[in-house]
């Protein structure tokens, strides 16, 4: 019989569609050669046969040519006359069986959507979309669900994901150094009972954990709107860090600035200041201030989000004012003062 598809697809002679399914989805990802960058070649070959079986045994035609005649049958050899699944010349005369295998990055795309979820995505992913390309490990949790059981199981075309929203959501520093709940209100269009299109309001809570940063996302699965043929996108806020009249913040640490004179630079000066979560600070400092001097308070920054027990450090800078103009005897006495010393 030459290649043998049942033991290359794993299944016995008597599999149904549903077998021949689940065993295509499971070897077609372990050998997609974009999963098999350091044995490319091998994988290609096991991949093409792989799609190959797939091909013929889901085909009930084919199936039947093959079980009776083999690949031979399909491939080119001259059955018997008036052999089934074959067609007949003018002559009447039996010509070959009109096997037309389809490519395996076809059949691939057939099943999930796209040719490849492993690397660049094909060509499928963002032209299909809308042009908004998704992120690589969705994809791939969405594939792997579907041969586990999930999504998509005993389907040959697995629904594509509409692409995520996103939005902003601004934060004051002191909500990202304490933490807090936050209630946002949203419109989606969902399904009724009997399929028509109807809006719905929805409240969704989120939980700003202490410490995050500008950029940290939060994602609300399938919260977009309902579409035939879709899933409903991702809903994603992403975080925005609201200016501070006082801090800056820069990482875990965060940063004051003092305004001092000159004379408060040279003998000495006292820092005062309110924390984010309401603390009064008082800080002597003792060194002379120069102005790239910087005086660094060891736990007083912003929480590190991975331990919320610890913290990064304050940084107080200080910006001198000088003197606009001096008089003769100012400069007389500064002079006299600085050279003592």
């Amino acid at each position: 019989m030459g290649v043998d598809y049942y033991k290359i697809l794993q299944v016995d002679r008597n599999a149904k569609e549903d077998d021949l399914k689940k065993a295509y989805r499971k070897l077609a990802m372990k050998w997609h050669p974009d999963k098999n960058p350091n044995n490319k070649k091998e994988a290609e070959a096991k991949f093409k046969q792989i799609s190959e079986a797939y091909d013929v045994l889901s085909d009930p035609q084919k199936r039947a040519v093959y079980d009776q005649y083999g690949e031979e049958g399909l491939k080119g050899q001259v059955p018997p006359p008036g052999a089934g699944g074959f067609a007949t010349s003018d002559a009447g005369g039996p010509t070959m069986f009109r096997f037309n295998p389809r490519s395996a990055d076809d059949i691939f795309s057939e099943f999930f959507g796209f040719s490849s979820p492993f690397g660049g995505m094909g060509d499928m992913g963002g032209s299909r979309a809308g042009g908004s390309a998704f992120p690589r490990s969705m994809f791939a949790e969405d594939i792997f669900a579907s041969f586990r059981g999930g999504a998509g199981e005993g389907s040959a075309n697995a629904p594509r994901k509409a692409p995520p929203i996103e939005r902003t959501l601004p934060c004051s520093l002191e909500d990202l150094y304490k933490g807090t709940t936050k209630k946002m209100k949203i419109s989606r269009e969902v399904a009724d009972s009997s399929g028509r299109p109807t809006t719905v309001e929805e409240i969704l809570t989120i939980e700003i954990k202490p410490g995050w940063k500008k950029g940290t996302k939060i994602t609300f699965p399938e919260k977009g709107n309902e579409q035939r043929g879709l899933i409903p996108s991702d809903l994603v806020f992403i975080i925005d860090e609201r200016s501070h009249i006082v801090f800056k913040r820069d990482s875990n640490d965060l940063i004051v600035t003092q305004k001092v004179s000159l004379v408060e630079a040279l003998t000495g000066y006292t820092v005062q200041l309110t924390t984010l979560d309401g603390r009064n600070l008082t800080i002597p400092i003792n060194s002379v201030i120069s102005p790239s001097y910087e005086e660094v308070v060891k736990g007083e920054g912003m929480p590190i989000p991975k331990e919320p027990s610890k913290k990064g450090n304050l940084r107080i800078k200080f910006n001198i004012k000088f003197p606009s103009r001096l008089t003769s005897e100012q400069k007389t006495g500064i002079k006299r003062l600085l050279t003592s010393s």
